[in-house]
């Protein structure tokens, strides 16, 4: 009832905000607001709803194929909500700098491979990154970012919440209109193998293929105490209490279940939250109430995590990969949309 109450006050803002996206995308599409154009290829993986959907994820996967293929690819991310990271966190430089949990991410997983592009202005960043020799360019986030021109929009939509309730930001979780789907070239369902229903909804918006995938749980491994190393196998049958600051919780709750680990209590925070030892001290009791005999939330969480200490239990973090049920279909589908777009443009 009371979430119906708030969803009551906040829709005339709701409306007010509709208004502006409405406004901006009109502009764009007139040619009034300009897309910035790279030399190289863009692909920009994105949502219509705020909160996960698996970006981070999706953008690893077609960074490591295009580093795979050979291809000088590179990323390009805002950086949302950077910190100070100390040196004697960044074990790569061993010099303080800023950097955000999803880039963190980023890095763990793609390493030297693929160089990041961090920062606001998205078509900056890729010159800096074309002057380095990168040809192919992978857009975090990239379905609001019409400032830089894109060869394939690739729209993520999550099984568990797919329209956000059906309300744009702030009564919902809708970013943009639903009708914007006719924008996206490929449309990808994460958190499933396959919905018949969500699938004649979405062909009503957007006559785009549509792909599924599944979070797959690569590796468990122990954070804290000590130096980070993977998780033994009698570490993984341990009673978790499991906790994260992402836009999406309930996602990487279930994603546990389905991973079969055994989570006897859990804590959700705000996307990007930064812990305190206070909240820490909190969870730890919480855990200890629960029967809990160890820990876990994202690899996301660990920035915000950085120099807490955790006294009472081990924790743990999950690294994971996005599995599309048709990954050579996908990325055909892929290579099409990109050839068909840059033949289009000459």
């Amino acid at each position: 009832m009371l979430n119906e109450i708030w969803k009551t006050l906040l829709w005339p803002f709701s409306l007010l905000f509709g208004l502006v996206v409405r406004v901006r995308l009109w502009l764009f599409r007139r040619g009034t607001l300009e897309q910035k154009r790279l030399d190289g290829v863009v692909i920009s993986v994105g949502n219509l709803t705020a909160g996960g959907t698996g970006k981070t994820p999706m953008v690893i996967w077609l960074a490591s194929q295009l580093a795979a293929a050979g291809e000088a690819v590179g990323v390009l991310t805002r950086g949302y909500r950077s910190v100070e990271l100390p040196a004697d966190l960044d074990s790569e430089t061993r010099k303080p700098r800023r950097v955000s949990d999803e880039v963190m991410v980023l890095e763990s997983h793609l390493g030297d491979r693929v160089p990041i592009g961090v920062g606001k202005d998205r078509y900056q960043s890729g010159r800096e990154l074309e002057a380095k020799g990168v040809r192919w360019f992978v857009l975090d986030d990239g379905f609001q970012h019409l400032r830089l021109h894109r060869d394939a929009d690739v729209v993520l939509v999550d099984d568990l919440n797919p329209f956000g309730g059906g309300l744009l930001l702030p009564a919902g979780r809708l970013r943009e209109p639903l009708s914007s789907l006719r924008r996206a070239d490929i449309v990808v369902i994460t958190r499933s193998e396959g919905d018949a229903e969500l699938e004649r909804e979405l062909r009503r918006r957007t006559a785009a293929p549509i792909f599924y995938a599944e979070t797959d749980l690569i590796g468990l491994t122990r954070v804290s105490p000590g130096k980070p190393r993977p998780a033994t196998e009698s570490e993984r049958g341990v009673k978790f209490y499991a906790f994260c600051g992402t836009g999406n919780p309930l996602a990487f709750f279930r994603d546990l279940d389905r991973w079969k680990l055994t989570i006897v209590g859990s804590a959700r925070f705000p996307d990007h939250y930064r812990f305190t030892q206070r909240r820490v001290n909190e969870l730890e009791e919480f855990a200890a109430d629960a029967g809990a005999k160890a820990m876990i939330c994202t690899e996301k969480d660990l920035l915000n995590l950085g120099g807490l200490k955790f006294s009472k239990f081990p924790v743990f973090a999950c690294r994971i990969a996005l599995r599309p049920s048709e990954p050579a279909k996908l990325w055909q589908t892929l290579v099409e949309t990109i050839e068909r777009r840059r033949g289009e443009a000459k």
